[in-house]
């Protein structure tokens, strides 16, 4: 088929952005829609009615997922467009959901230019990609790709004993096996950078090549507590001052390991926590995340050379790793669509990893896949303070429209 150039209509995207963003709405302007709460449930069910009122055709997977597909001249693989729909607490209205609106828009931009594309074109919705409700996040497309055991997510619970199998149950959205994406032509996920860096530069565009590497890591330091006002301090066992110590090593080696490299120590609990007792355990997470891997394999050597540093205070230090991932490279030629489409419609955009975890890392793994991102206002995100402008979210689907055209010509 002949290449057509369109563009979306923003006001359109805008206003089924404000409208998604009541489904769980907080005082703040930010959201809260748990995966598979009533928001969600709300969420979904309008989400089907305006695919429906579209005459796509929407069906559910056994774990929730949504897809509603625009019907092509040739039944193949479809492209397929997508996110989530699910929040975390007092989150903010773009995260998620702009990557599924952004699949509406298109669509609809199709339909109502009377194209009918040469294989089909699906929208997706990913069930529980945050992990705020049932652990671990990612859930779904974690399932879907093999990562994760299906009879093991089932059996995940909420802090109310509510399990997600039941959960999916009650409210009305347990599929059938048979309707998952199980094939594609390619996976495209529009979404919100969470990060500075585009906003800080001057770019409408981040074409991401990558979903970077990281490790995890507990650091457990074991002292001894005796009486804060009697033990002199050249005979203590400072559980806590060792932690700072090693803290103080961490820093200053791995600042200057990479200046791509980010690091952080993000949960420290520190034993028995009382005023006058000498702390005899201390316990804090680290993790490093980086496309390199042989950064992230230079940062698992020192985070595991941690008890031979000579910084303990005569406490002993275990290291126990928690978990890693391997980078997830993007399919290239979809990579340079996107940026090529970026291009061709005059916005700038720069190719960058993406630091945070996203579905399209795990669908990557047997779909050709690809993301872009668009601005966040300050780097926010997570939070009712997030904020996309609706110029730069019209730009972010232009470019995935202009994919989607310059894909289905190929066909």
């Amino acid at each position: 088929m002949q290449r057509q150039k369109l563009v979306i209509n923003g006001e359109r995207l805008k206003n089924e952005l404000e409208r998604f963003s009541y489904f769980g709405r907080t005082e703040n302007n930010g959201v809260t829609r748990l995966a598979l709460s009533d928001e969600d449930r709300r969420a979904r069910d309008f989400f089907r009615t305006c695919c429906e009122e579209l005459g796509l055709t929407v069906k559910v997977d056994d774990m929730g997922c949504m897809y509603a597909t625009l019907e092509g001249v040739e039944n193949k693989p479809p492209i397929v467009l997508g996110s989530h729909l699910d929040s975390v607490k007092k989150g903010g209205r773009f995260d998620g959901v702009l990557g599924v609106l952004a699949g509406l828009e298109v669509v609809r931009t199709l339909v109502e230019n009377k194209i009918k594309p040469q294989i089909p074109v699906t929208i997706v919705n990913f069930t529980n990609e945050e992990g705020a409700r049932f652990e671990p996040s990612m859930m779904a497309s974690g399932v879907l790709s093999g990562k994760f055991d299906k009879n093991v997510m089932l059996q995940k619970t909420d802090r109310d004993g509510v399990t997600f199998g039941e959960a999916l149950k009650e409210i009305g959205y347990e599929g059938e096996v048979e309707n998952r994406l199980k094939e594609a032509s390619a996976f495209l996920e529009l979404h919100i950078e969470q990060g500075p860096i585009l906003e800080a530069e001057e770019l409408s565009i981040g074409v991401v090549d990558c979903v970077v590497g990281m490790a995890c890591f507990d650091i457990e330091i074991t002292g001894e507590s005796d009486h804060a006002g009697t033990t002199p301090m050249k005979m203590r066992k400072d559980a806590l001052f060792a932690a700072n110590n090693l803290i103080n090593e961490i820093r200053k080696r791995l600042g200057s390991l990479d200046e791509d490299l980010v690091f952080t120590i993000g949960r420290v609990n520190v034993y028995p926590s009382i005023h006058t007792v000498i702390p005899n355990k201390v316990v804090f997470s680290l993790e490093a995340r980086h496309k390199d891997p042989e950064i992230v394999s230079t940062f698992k050597e020192f985070a595991q050379s941690l008890p031979y540093l000579g910084v303990n205070e005569g406490c002993e230090v275990n290291v126990t790793k928690l978990w890693e991932r391997d980078t997830v490279w993007f399919a290239p030629e979809l990579v340079n669509q996107l940026e090529e489409s970026a291009r061709s419609l005059g916005y700038s955009s720069k190719r960058m990893p993406s630091g945070a975890g996203h579905d399209a890392q795990f669908i990557a793994n047997y779909v050709p896949s690809a993301m872009l991102f668009v601005p966040s206002k300050n780097g926010k995100s997570h939070c009712e303070e997030e904020l996309t402008t609706w110029e730069e979210c019209e730009k972010g689907v232009n470019v995935l429209l202009d994919t989607v055209l310059a894909l289905l010509s190929k066909c």
